[in-house]
């Protein structure tokens, strides 16, 4: 370690910066305007990247690599404008967490579209003309490109700067950021105004993206990566705020490329990779910001009694014939080993959907009653999952034993993340959680002497007696319907009805004498505990563990079940965990290009069940039960 490396080490960090500023203050324009929290922000800058190096590979002659570069911008500037105009201008009027599943759709369907048009392959780029050479700074070789990256990031700041300050558009814009119906009631026209900043927040992205292509290969992993730094940027920075999204990106950018100067370092006897840090610098940064300034660093604090989750709408007791039908089904689940015994397969996939269920039913608990969104829920999943397969493993504890002090050491995670958690709302939260299950995966991702790190755990098998498929699947059930009906029976005590309160309105609750941190604390903890007897039941019926248990594409699935349900009751996450269990089943079985179909059929289903399945099924059944009034008076004449 010299100081010449230092050096070196900052000016990259400082040129990894630029293109991640595009990127956030793309997310954060359109965050600000209109409300949604775009999935799909990823796969513009990954479309830029494939974009550019399409039009340079074979437009270079007659075109030239910086007007490529720009055109790119453009079109993908179009393609986000098109996406606006043609599918989330029809869901505007449903709730902000189902706009957040259509963008996931659409990520999806772009992804595989890459895939399809440009292939597999990592697809790298020309150097930039004028910019092929280096320079020397200590005595150490800096590429001249880089340094032209280091002068993007502020010249674009200044550029947004005056667009939003010194244009009436930027006007507009800095007023929908913080009254959309004053602007409304003003007479401007708010469609086309969420189509440009749209546009331009895609086309910013796809821009950092295209600015990549001589620096690293294209491929199909760039929208996951980039989406989360992303998130973490705009968080941190505080929502709306551009100015604070650029400190974000140069402290994270900074940090990392800090990280990797120090690389293997050894401290009072221990050896600590701080290179391996670079995986979860960012979440670390962005959990420490949140804990003491919730807002992000220039963000404003949110208006007292603010609450998305008014319109969540009231829980009612099961009625005799739900009950009924309920049972009908259980029974119907039991029997299915014996009747369908010459489709083995099919106990699998129902105990993979059990536990699927399991899983949303636990999310949902905490998103829906506890009003508390959380986009990293894997982390309670997974630390069941690994507290029963290291109890196993290195203790010798029995299984039976280490099913249950599963869900414990997941109950004891909750605990702890928690009382940070809940001390935050709306995305700020959702933020957070995601940050904590990141940190955790990092841990597990890495630890090799005790978690198996990326090769994860295996050989974590069932006891003797539930060595059999089917005996595990009647213990899946079983379990499944306990961790179910406990959380039914808590959300009908009086707990329950206090964490609904606290979440419908949190300063009456507070004013009559409800502790309403405390309750959702508790709540947290309660989602925490089930969601890890899930994960403990995943573990011993697949036999291994893997890091990939907690990463953030197992929040995703999480959330996608409780959203394609629906929120108005608890069946809700049991349909969406049916139905996306079973769908990916299905569709990844039999085609390759089963992201872009799964997609599809969640953007069908959200344009048609805007309520969630079970939701607007509910909505029609009571439509139809009500009788007419005048009919009804005729009846009581007669």
């Amino acid at each position: 370690m010299d100081f010449s490396g230092f050096l070196v080490q900052l000016l990259n960090g400082l040129a990894g910066a630029s293109s991640l500023f595009l990127v956030a203050a793309g997310l954060s324009l359109i965050f600000g305007v209109t409300r949604i929290v775009n999935f799909a922000h990823g796969s513009f800058y990954m479309v830029g990247i494939y974009v550019a190096y399409s039009l340079v590979m074979h437009l270079e002659d007659s075109l030239g690599f910086w007007p490529a570069i720009v055109l790119a911008a453009i079109l993908v500037g179009v393609f986000g404008a098109l996406i606006e105009i043609f599918l989330l201008r029809r869901i505007y009027h449903a709730p902000e967490l189902f706009q957040l599943l259509a963008t996931f759709a659409v990520a999806l369907m772009v992804r595989d579209a890459v895939l399809w048009f440009w292939g597999p392959e990592e697809l790298l780029g020309p150097r930039a003309p004028g910019l092929e050479g280096a320079v020397e700074i200590l005595g150490r070789q800096f590429p001249e490109y880089d340094l032209f990256l280091i002068a993007v990031g502020p010249v674009f700041l200044g550029l947004l700067w005056l667009l939003l300050t010194r244009t009436k558009w930027g006007t507009l814009v800095r007023a929908a950021t913080q009254d959309r119906s004053m602007v409304s009631a003003l007479g401007v026209n708010q469609a086309w105004l969420f189509t440009a900043v749209f546009a331009l927040g895609a086309a910013l992205a796809a821009l950092g993206g295209a600015l990549q292509l001589p620096r690293e290969p294209a491929n199909l992993e760039m929208d996951i990566h980039i989406i989360g730094a992303a998130f973490v940027i705009v968080v941190v920075g505080g929502m709306g705020s551009i100015t604070g999204a650029y400190i974000a990106a140069l402290l994270i950018a900074e940090l990392k490329a800090i990280c990797m100067w120090l690389g293997l370092v050894e401290i009072f006897g221990f050896e600590i990779s701080f290179s391996k840090l670079t995986l979860v610098v960012e979440f670390l940064v962005m959990a420490v910001v949140l804990i003491i300034r919730p807002w992000g660093l220039l963000g404003r604090a949110p208006s007292a009694g603010h609450n998305a989750n008014a319109g969540e709408m009231p829980l009612i007791p099961a009625s005799k014939a739900f009950k009924i039908g309920a049972a009908i089904l259980v029974l119907f689940l039991v029997a299915t080993p014996e009747i369908f015994s010459d489709f083995p397969y099919l106990t699998v996939l129902l105990n993979d959907i059990l536990i699927a269920s399991l899983f949303a039913t636990s999310l949902y608990f905490i998103m829906g009653p506890g009003g508390m969104h959380s986009f990293g829920h894997a982390a309670y999943f997974g630390l069941g999952a690994y507290g029963a397969a290291l109890l196993v493993k290195t203790l010798g504890v029995p299984m039976e034993l280490a099913l249950v002090l599963g869900p414990v050491v997941a109950g004891i995670g909750a605990l702890i993340f928690g009382w940070f958690a809940v001390r935050l709302s709306g995305v700020y939260l959702a933020m957070l959680t995601l940050a904590v299950a990141q940190i955790v995966w990092a841990v597990v991702f890495q630890w090799d002497d005790f978690t198996g790190g990326s090769n994860g755990l295996t050989g974590v098998w069932p006891s003797e007696w539930l060595s059999d498929k089917t005996t595990y699947y009647y213990l899946t059930l079983g379990l499944t319907l306990v961790g179910i009906l406990w959380l039914r029976r808590v959300l009908f005590s009086p707990f329950g009805y206090a964490m609904r309160a606290g979440r419908d309105s949190p300063l009456r609750a507070d004013a009559i004498g409800i502790n309403v941190k405390r309750i959702h604390w508790y709540g947290f903890v309660y989602g925490g505990i089930v969601a890890g007897l899930a994960g403990s039941l995943f573990a011993f019926s697949k036999g291994s563990i893997a890091p990939e248990t907690l990463y953030v594409n197992r929040s995703i699935d999480g959330l996608v079940m409780v959203l394609l349900g629906g929120m108005q009751n608890l069946m809700g996450p049991i349909v969406g965990a049916v139905s996306f269990t079973w769908l990916h089943d299905t569709v990844a079985r039999n085609t390759d290009f089963w992201r872009a179909m799964l997609g599809g059929i969640i953007l069908i289903l959200v344009l048609l069940f805007p309520l969630g399945i079970a939701g607007t099924i509910k909505q029609v059944v009571e439509h139809f039960s009500r009788k007419p009034a005048g009919s009804a008076q005729a009846g009581r004449a007669s």
